[in-house]
Formats: C-alpha cells, sequence, structure tokens
C-alpha cells in the first residue's frame, strides 16, 4: 500500500501532501519536515530508495526523484514493488509534463485542485488505479470538461422579478 505521496521544493515546502493513513497535521508537518532534511542531505550519486522505518513506522519504504526544484516522493510498504514505485513516480511527472506542457512548481502551485485530480485518478486510497498516462489525462479532461458544462448550466430562473420577498 501506498501510504503517502509528497512534492516538495528544494526548500522544504510542500506542494503536494497526500496521506493515505491518518495522521494529524501536525504529525503530517514534523514528518515532511524530517523528510526534507533526509532528503537534502543525500548526495545524488546515492540510491533513490531510503528505508524510512524511523520516521513513517515499521516496514516503511521512501523512494523519490529530483526534477529541477521539486522532490516527488512516494512513501509505501513491502506489499509494493520498488522499481514500479520509481516508474509510478516516472508516470506522474510525465502526466503532469502533459496536462501542462513543461510542467514546473508554479503550475503545480497555481493549479492544485487539478494535481489532486491528476493523483486521484493514478492512485486511490493507497492502491494503484492507473499507470497508463494517457489514459489518466483522458479522465482529467472528462472531468474538467463535467465541471465546466455543470457551472455554466446551472439554474438561473427566468424571471427573477416575479419572486416575492
Amino acid at each position: 500500500m501506498i501510504k503517502a505521496v509528497i512534492v516538495m521544493n528544494t526548500q522544504g515546502k510542500p506542494r503536494l501532501t497526500k496521506f493515505y493513513d491518518s495522521k494529524p497535521s501536525d504529525k503530517q508537518q514534523e514528518l515532511i519536515r524530517t523528510l526534507y532534511s533526509v532528503l537534502c542531505n543525500r548526495p545524488d550519486n546515492v540510491s533513490n530508495f531510503v528505508n524510512v522505518d524511523s520516521i513513517f513506522g515499521p516496514d516503511s519504504r521512501l523512494v523519490y526523484k529530483h526534477y529541477a526544484t521539486l522532490y516527488f516522493v512516494f512513501v509505501y510498504d513491502s506489499a509494493e514493488n520498488e522499481l514500479a514505485m520509481l516508474d509510478l513516480i516516472q508516470v506522474f511527472v510525465e502526466t503532469l509534463d502533459k496536462c501542462f506542457k513543461n510542467v514546473c512548481e508554479l503550475d503545480i502551485v497555481f493549479n492544485y485542485g487539478k494535481l489532486h485530480t491528476i493523483i486521484d485518478e493514478i492512485i486511490f486510497g493507497g492502491q494503484v488505479l492507473e499507470t497508463n498516462s494517457a489514459e489518466v489525462i483522458r479522465a482529467v479532461e472528462e472531468i474538467s470538461r463535467l465541471e465546466a458544462s455543470s457551472t455554466t448550466n446551472s439554474f438561473v430562473p427566468k424571471s427573477v422579478s416575479t419572486w416575492r420577498r
């Protein structure tokens, strides 16, 4: 099971946090700070896999990728395959890249809702749903289309002046 998905910048500011096991927000913030201190002190030439039992509890592993100014981090347990998790980060980043045309940190900051929709199409409740970025994009576009049509087709009375106060 995937325990958490975290995207943070190189200064340690979280841009996306999605915890799939319930933790109080102060505990989540503490975990993110600890995680950042681990990641920022790792050399570039070491493995992207980290044993994080001391941070996230027993049977916890972490995989991360560092792209430009962002760390993409997945925390998972032993039921998941390490290489599959690394590939899932790649799918997530490729999907973001296709949705935002060369994604950058500002795209993530200003399109928070779309980012959550994308991650929810890939992972739901800690389980992987979809690994094909084309399918994820198709689903996100359909959701966007439905949201746009629901806001334009909202109920507007024909004659408000006939209403009595």
